[in-house]
């Protein structure tokens, strides 16, 4: 399925982004207020979603926020230049990514794909090296990890995470105990080289750590290694 829905109230933007989806292969429909875009995108079936923030009816992130009440459909939000704290919130809210305004619709077209290819499969995982039968699992302490069901676990009980948080996850616990790059963890579940001033990875795992909670004992299962990535501890 390669169905797009566009959100957004620009309608020359929309346009624009039509003429380079379009011989890319993909199906592109575009809506331009809040409230119709939200009812479209529960009811429809779409690959992704490009939402913008500032839209008529009600914005961004109530349009996010009632996608991610009942789908798990890939979002990526249309951010303008600068505005930093919509980025955050868009991320925290369970976006998948984002991309400031104004962009080279190359590079949207670039960050459309990096995010199906997380999503299009739970047996192609983007830090898998080898197929895995579904049966396959990751353990670290109390959580369980499945790549092929793309199920994640912890002290028993199911975590919904997006396909980002499900990356992150995966790459941390293949190295628990060791240090893992911001550079690596971005081109590993974002599919994209790390660019400066960059902090949504740090949001990612940030809401990870609040779904996994804390380690047994109170330990902190994802540490920040300053200057350099993060360690998920071998010892939770």
């Amino acid at each position: 399925m390669n169905n797009i829905l566009i959100i957004d109230d620009d309608m020359d933007l929309c346009d624009l982004l039509k003429d380079y989806l379009t011989p890319e292969g993909f199906v592109v429909e575009a809506l331009h207020n809040g409230v119709e875009g939200a009812e479209r995108a529960v009811a429809g079936q779409y690959a992704l979603i490009v939402l913008d923030v500032m839209l008529p009816g009600i914005n961004g992130f109530e349009v996010l926020r009632r996608i991610r009440a009942v789908s798990r459909i890939p979002v990526l939000m249309l951010t303008a230049r600068g505005e930093e704290v919509d980025r955050i919130v868009g991320l925290e809210i369970g976006a998948d990514d984002y991309l400031p305004k104004p962009f080279n619709p190359r590079e949207l077209v670039a960050r459309i794909r990096a995010v199906l290819r997380r999503a299009e499969s739970g047996h192609h995982s983007p830090v898998q090296t080898q197929p895995q039968p579904d049966t396959w699992r990751l353990i670290v302490g109390d959580v369980e990890l499945v790549p092929g069901t793309r199920t994640v676990r912890c002290a028993g009980l199911k975590v919904d995470l997006t396909s980002v948080e499900f990356a992150i996850l995966e790459s941390l616990l293949r190295k628990a105990g060791q240090v893992v790059s911001r550079d690596d963890l971005v081109k590993q579940a974002l599919g994209r080289n790390l660019s400066a001033y960059d902090r949504s990875i740090d949001v990612h795992v940030s809401s990870l750590r609040k779904k996994l909670d804390h380690g047994a004992g109170g330990a902190e299962r994802i540490k920040t290694i300053r200057g350099v990535g993060y360690l998920y501890s071998a010892e939770n």
